[in-house]
C-alpha cells in the first residue's frame, strides 16, 4: 500500500512539473504559417550605401519570435501576430556575407513600434554611403523619364474613365477599384498558380474585362433602364467602391504583395538617368496598347460609333447605332485597360495594396478633367502632364506633396480653360 501511494505520488509531481514547463515554455518561432500573420516588420540592411543580402534578421516581442533572411535589394519581411507592444529587431552579425565592413560601435539590434498601420519598418545602416552631389539638369532629365512612365501607366486607367463618362455621363468612383482588379488577378494566376508573368498579365486583363461587363450587366444597365440620375449612379459607384476594397482586403489582407521580377537592373550607359528593365518594358507595353486603342478608336467601325456615342448618345442612337451594345463595350475595354494599369502601377510602386487603386483616383480624375471631360486623347494628354508634374514638382516642393501639385496645377489651369485642353466649349443654361 505505501508503495502505491509512492507511485502515484511520483506521477502526480511529474505531471505537475510537466505543466509547470509547458506553461512557462516560450513559445515556438516557426509554429504558425507566417503567410496566416498580419502584421509585417521590414527590415532594411545596407553597407556603405549598397544592399546587403543573405542577413539573418529576427524579431521578438518575448512571446513570439519570427525570422527572415535579406533578399538581393537588402531587405527581409517578418511577419507577427500582433502590433501591441515594442518588438526587438537584431541582425545577426554572424551571417553577415564576407566583405561587408562593421564600423566601431555598430548596434545590430532596434526597438520598433507599430503605428495604425499594419507595417513598421527598421532600418540597419553600416557604414555611411559616399555622398554624390547631383546636377539640377541630370536629376530633371531623370525625374522627367520617370513622369513619362508614370503618365503613360495613368493614361491607361484616364481614358476608360473618360471614355465611360463620355458614353453614360457616369463618374465612376470605382474606377480606382478596377485597377486592384487587375493587379491582384494577376498575383493569383502568377504567385498562386506558378504559371509565367508573361502568361498571367494578358489572362489578368482578360478577367478585369470580364469584371467590367458583370458589373454593367449586373448593375449599371439595370440602374439605367430604371432612369437613376447621375448623381444617384454616382453614389452607387461610391458605395461600390468601398465595398470592393474591403473584400479586396479579406483575399490578400492588409500587408503588401510582390509580383515576380518586381525588381530588375539599372540599365547602364544611360547617365544619369536612372531605368531599370521593368520600368522600360513598362513604357514600351503602355505606349504599344495606347497606339493600338488610338487606331481602334479612329479606324474601326465599332470605333467610330464609340466616338459618336462620346459625343452626343441621343444624336448617335437616331442615327441606328446601338448604344447599348457601345456601352457594354466601353465598360470591357475600360476594364481591362485599368487592369493592365494596375499590373503597371504595382511594378512602377513595386508592391500590391488593398487600397491602391484609391490612391491614384483623383488624379485619374485630374487628368481626365485636364484633357478635356469624355474624350479619350484628352485623357491621354492630361495623364502625361499630370505624370511629369507629379514627378518633376519634387524638384521644388516635399516628395509627400507631389500629388497635392499636380492637383494644384489642375485648378490653375481650369481656371483659365474650364473645358480642359481638348474639350469643347458649351453653352450653360
Amino acid at each position: 500500500m505505501p508503495r502505491r501511494r509512492r507511485s502515484i505520488l511520483t506521477l502526480l509531481s511529474g505531471l505537475f512539473a510537466a505543466a509547470l514547463v509547458l506553461g512557462f515554455a516560450p513559445a515556438s518561432t516557426a509554429a504558425v504559417n507566417d503567410e496566416d500573420l498580419p502584421y509585417s516588420i521590414t527590415v532594411n540592411v545596407r553597407s556603405e550605401g549598397e544592399p546587403v543580402a543573405q542577413a539573418k534578421v529576427t524579431a521578438t516581442d518575448g512571446s513570439f519570435t519570427g525570422e527572415a533572411t535579406t533578399d538581393e535589394r537588402g531587405r527581409a519581411t517578418i511577419k507577427v501576430p500582433t502590433k501591441e507592444g515594442a518588438w526587438t529587431v537584431d541582425l545577426d552579425r554572424n551571417s553577415l556575407p564576407s566583405g561587408v565592413t562593421v564600423p566601431d560601435g555598430q548596434e545590430f539590434e532596434r526597438q520598433v513600434q507599430f503605428g495604425s498601420s499594419s507595417t513598421v519598418s527598421s532600418n540597419f545602416t553600416l557604414g555611411a554611403a559616399e555622398r554624390q552631389t547631383v546636377g539640377f539638369v541630370d536629376q530633371l532629365l531623370s525625374r522627367t523619364v520617370n513622369g513619362l512612365n508614370f503618365g503613360l501607366m495613368l493614361a491607361l486607367a484616364a481614358i476608360g474613365l473618360s471614355l465611360v463618362f463620355g458614353t453614360t455621363g457616369l463618374s465612376n468612383f470605382a474606377h480606382g477599384e478596377m485597377v486592384t482588379f487587375g493587379a491582384i488577378a494577376a498575383l493569383f494566376l502568377s504567385a498562386g498558380t506558378g504559371w509565367s508573368i508573361w502568361i498571367a498579365i494578358p489572362l489578368a486583363v482578360i478577367l478585369s474585362g470580364v469584371f467590367g461587363l458583370a458589373m454593367d450587366a449586373g448593375i449599371w444597365r439595370p440602374l439605367r433602364r430604371k432612369g437613376l440620375g447621375i448623381v444617384q449612379l454616382m453614389i452607387v459607384s461610391i458605395g461600390l467602391s468601398l465595398a470592393l476594397r474591403y473584400i479586396f482586403q479579406i483575399f490578400i489582407g492588409g500587408g503588401t504583395q510582390q509580383l515576380p521580377g518586381a525588381s530588375s537592373d539599372i540599365i547602364p550607359g544611360l547617365g544619369s538617368i536612372r531605368i531599370s528593365v521593368t520600368d522600360l518594358t513598362s513604357m514600351g507595353i503602355s505606349i504599344v496598347v495606347i497606339a493600338a486603342f488610338a487606331f481602334f478608336l479612329t479606324r474601326t467601325r465599332l470605333g467610330r460609333a464609340t466616338r459618336a456615342v462620346s459625343d452626343n448618345p441621343s444624336l448617335a442612337a437616331a442615327s441606328g447605332i446601338d448604344v447599348d451594345n457601345v456601352v457594354r463595350m466601353v465598360w470591357i475595354l475600360s476594364s481591362a485597360l485599368a487592369g493592365l494599369a494596375g499590373v503597371l502601377w504595382a511594378y512602377f510602386r513595386p508592391g500590391i495594396r488593398w487600397d491602391m487603386g484609391s490612391g491614384i483616383l483623383l488624379l485619374m480624375f485630374a487628368a481626365v478633367v485636364l484633357g478635356g471631360l469624355g474624350t479619350a486623347f484628352g485623357a491621354l494628354i492630361g495623364s502625361i502632364v499630370v505624370g511629369l508634374l507629379v514627378e518633376v514638382s519634387t524638384l521644388w516642393i516635399p516628395s509627400d506633396m507631389k500629388y497635392v501639385g499636380a492637383l494644384v496645377v489642375l485648378i490653375v489651369i481650369l481656371l483659365f480653360r474650364p473645358q480642359g485642353i481638348l474639350g469643347r466649349r458649351e453653352r450653360i443654361g
